[in-house]
């Protein structure tokens, strides 16, 4: 099963597709891919980062992945394990800021719709409030609003979590 687990900040969306995720496990180590890329300068990201680390413990496989999630997606291929992604606009931010967007886009969504496993996608609905100030703002915003049209058209299932509530969109999983 594919899945696009949408919301807003702090919504529950992270915990709910951890939840989902350990379901499918049966057994199996789950991976746990992280998209957050180790700040130099930022010290409460990265005690966000440390903390999430601990939060996660052993229960899953842990890959931290900032930019060439197409190629991870892809070496996992053979990975009978559900697989989730956390997430997939701050990957969008490190792609925007490498200047790598386009072809690392381009590059995971093909690796993500010829994936033959579970892999659950979380991501921020940034697209809900007023268009923000600055071109690169505005591009963010764009480019994640696209991204989630692209992916939920190819998913099996699309839930928006709001205040720690699952709102399932679609559902056509088996």
């Amino acid at each position: 099963m594919k899945q696009l687990i949408l919301g807003g900040a702090r919504s529950g969306k992270s915990r709910y597709g951890e939840q989902q995720v350990l379901a499918q496990a049966r057994g199996l180590q789950p991976v746990y891919i992280a998209t957050a890329s180790e700040p130099e300068s930022d010290a409460e990201m990265a005690q966000r980062i440390a903390k999430h680390r601990v939060d996660r413990g052993e229960q899953w496989q842990c890959i931290e992945e900032p930019l060439h999630l197409g190629a991870l997606i892809e070496r996992l291929h053979s990975n009978s394990a559900p697989v989730l992604v956390d997430c997939l606009t701050l990957w969008l931010s490190n792609c925007l800021l490498a200047d790598t967007w386009a072809k690392e886009r381009a590059h995971f969504l093909q690796a993500f719709a010829e994936a033959p496993g579970s892999i659950t996608l979380i991501s921020n609905e940034v697209g809900l409030g007023i268009v923000p100030m600055g071109e690169i703002n505005r591009r963010f915003v764009d480019e994640s609003g696209f991204l989630h049209q692209a992916l939920a058209a190819c998913c099996d299932r699309v839930v928006f979590c709001a205040a720690g509530l699952p709102m399932v969109l679609k559902d056509v999983s088996p």
